[in-house]
């Protein structure tokens, strides 16, 4: 399938607007919440592997994405008559525990409704994840990379969580994961359900936080583990995450997980106060 697309040629003293052929992939995807950590590594997962990916967001779509308030039962029809997407891959959702008992009605709109307004427009199949990380923009938009100002500022003590046993799950992970499900139903529509998908490397905060400070060859004496919650900690949390991942596995669907020490490396390095780091441990 081809499409017009306006290209601008430079020549010296001279400009020139040009109108050619695209090759367009016949595999259609919708991303909702491609604006979020999850939804950007699950876009950009789906483009490099020959889908023609259609990203949508709300107060951070433009100019890069559609824009779509997913409350909106006719947008969001209006959206999927337009594009007709082979695979919708949900990722907008409210994640923080904390805000969704704060804002029960804004988080049922958006976890709930919305999503059920996309299942009733196709056969639908859940991926529960647990914590989740990777590229951020901003350290505080993940609850492990979050940990970053606590590891890199080493000149206070700091007590860090150290009771919860969590499964730190990096986004392109499960990226890949939604990408080799969306291609095998494609072939089996019969696959759906409820998958669940997890990091292997079992942590508390405390462990991922000297983790954290051992892949920059940073001191971690300064982080003290907290071993009991404090009164008024919030949302209550699970005392261990661990996710059962067997159902995915029979199906040949399971991604190995990229090491934790490696993939936060890798989402945390932009952050440094020292930008010359780069430089003495990656060559």
């Amino acid at each position: 399938m081809n499409e017009k697309e306006l290209k601008i040629h430079f020549t010296p003293g001279h400009v020139e607007v040009v109108q050619e052929n695209v090759a367009i992939p016949y595999r259609r995807v919708l991303v909702t919440g491609a604006t979020g950590l999850l939804g950007r590594a699950v876009y950009k997962e789906f483009q490099n592997n020959a889908w023609h990916s259609l990203g949508c967001g709300y107060r951070r779509a433009q100019p890069r994405f559609l824009r779509c308030n997913l409350t909106d039962e006719d947008a969001v029809r209006a959206v999927i008559q337009d594009f007709q997407p082979h695979v919708i891959v949900h990722c907008a959702a409210e994640r923080r525990p904390d805000v969704v008992e704060q804002h029960t009605e804004a988080a049922l709109n958006l976890n709930v409704h919305a999503s059920g307004t996309l299942a009733k427009e196709a056969g639908a199949a859940v991926l529960r994840v647990p914590i989740l990380y990777g590229e951020v923009e901003r350290v505080d938009e993940s609850a492990v990379t979050v940990l970053w100002d606590k590891v890199q500022d080493g000149a206070e003590s700091c007590s860090v969580e150290h009771c919860q046993q969590r499964f730190p799950t990096y986004v392109n992970d499960v990226a890949r994961v939604c990408r080799q499900m969306a291609e095998r139903r494609l072939q089996d529509p019969s696959i759906r359900g409820i998958f669940h998908y997890s990091g292997k490397e079992q942590m508390t905060k405390y462990e991922m936080a000297c983790v954290i400070a051992d892949a920059f060859n940073l001191p971690s004496s300064h982080l003290i583990p907290m071993t009991e919650q404090p009164a008024g900690a919030g949302a209550q949390r699970p005392q261990n995450a661990r996710l059962e991942c067997s159902r995915l596995e029979l199906l040949g669907l399971g991604v190995e997980p990229i090491p934790f020490k490696t993939a936060v490396r890798d989402s945390l390095w932009p952050f440094l106060y020292d930008k010359r780091w780069r430089q003495t441990v990656f060559h």
